[in-house]
């Protein structure tokens, strides 16, 4: 579950790949990120088994969150069938983003 992409590439194929995927872009010196994470991991594997989650490290493959317009650290971005849904940067509410979530991905596998 915990992939690192580091291409666009990569992303566009993870996306096309997965029905529901989240792709995290963080920072190892961002500490919101790092706390922000285990908390990610934890939430898609309790309540969204089916949600793929890849992880872009912004820091080391600034080209990567440049080409999809990201430029700020943590950024979540939740696709559903290929489709961008929803962003989510900065300050991001783990019961909020469990929101964001739920409806489309409700729909989707149940």
């Amino acid at each position: 579950m915990d992939k690192e992409l580091t291409t666009r590439q990569e992303v566009e194929t993870f996306v096309k790949d997965n029905t529901a995927a989240l792709i995290y872009f963080y920072s190892d010196n961002c500490a919101p990120c790092i706390s922000l994470r285990p908390k990610v991991v934890q939430l898609l594997e309790e309540e969204y088994p089916k949600m793929q989650l890849s992880f872009v490290n912004s820091e080391k493959y600034p080209a990567v969150p440049a080409a999809f317009g990201i430029f700020a650290n943590p950024t979540l971005v939740s696709y559903f069938e290929g489709d961008e849904y929803r962003r989510e940067s900065k300050y991001v509410s783990i019961p909020q983003l469990s929101q964001l979530i739920a409806r489309p991905y409700n729909m989707i596998f149940d």
